[in-house]
């Protein structure tokens, strides 16, 4: 389908904004400003959604001309573009979009065309079906698992990246360097919790690592070389 890849989902929403203005500011710019002030990253309310895999809203004011032999075309709306990827099928999403962040949701869409009428998930669901286009080039750029399993994944991978970087002493100390490379995987297994995929975990919607990770792989070598004397 045009808008799956596996179990991943594309979703793009072109929302028509309402034409006038409120306390002398135009519609849209009221709507471009609240994206303006929302918190980025961990603390963006899109955040809060699960299984979020991306998301991005921009405005959409008018089509570009490119010139002859094109047809010149313009919009009669403003539109506000809502694009998100997730896992799993689109009106579970939609519906714990709502469910998850329906204040924000409320506060941005408050001046689009017929916003007045959502009253619960399901009214939301179907309103942004209603504005709902197709994808025709739809790209996963990441595997189809859930994000809990991404994040996982992540985890596993920067934290054992750190494991193999402090535990390299060990490879010059002989049976003494193996019997502490041993424990030290012994112990890195149960701070890890490969099984654990709500903990610990990396954070949703991080630009950089936990500031402890690193820290507390250094601790689990310090601890065995301490402990296999």
């Amino acid at each position: 389908m045009a808008n799956t890849a596996g179990k991943a989902y594309g979703l793009t929403a072109l929302i028509p904004i309402q034409q006038g203005q409120s306390v002398g500011t135009s519609y849209d710019k009221q709507v471009r400003d609240q994206l303006y002030d929302w918190p980025r990253h961990s603390d963006s309310p899109m955040a809060k959604i699960p299984n979020t895999y991306l998301c991005r809203f921009y405005l959409l004011n008018d089509v570009f001309y490119q010139g002859d032999p094109a047809k010149e075309d313009h919009l009669n709306n403003q539109y506000l573009v809502y694009e998100t990827n997730f896992h799993g099928d689109r009106d579970t999403y939609l519906i714990n979009a709502w469910e998850h962040a329906k204040e924000a949701w409320r506060q941005l869409l408050k001046y689009c065309v017929a916003f007045d009428g959502v009253k619960s998930s399901v009214d939301f669901a179907n309103y942004i079906k209603r504005c709902q286009i197709n994808n025709n080039l739809y790209f996963n750029g990441s595997n189809d698992k859930s994000l809990a399993e991404q994040l996982k994944a992540l985890f596993l991978k920067q934290s054992f990246s750190h494991f193999c970087f402090f535990a390299q002493e060990f490879q010059i100390q002989g049976e003494l360097g193996a019997r502490r490379l041993q424990e030290a995987f012994r112990s890195y297994t149960l701070y890890a919790k490969p099984e654990n995929l709500q903990q610990p975990t990396w954070p949703v919607a991080a630009t950089e690592e936990p500031k402890n990770l690193r820290s507390d792989i250094a601790a689990i070598i310090d601890q065995t070389r301490e402990a296999i004397q």
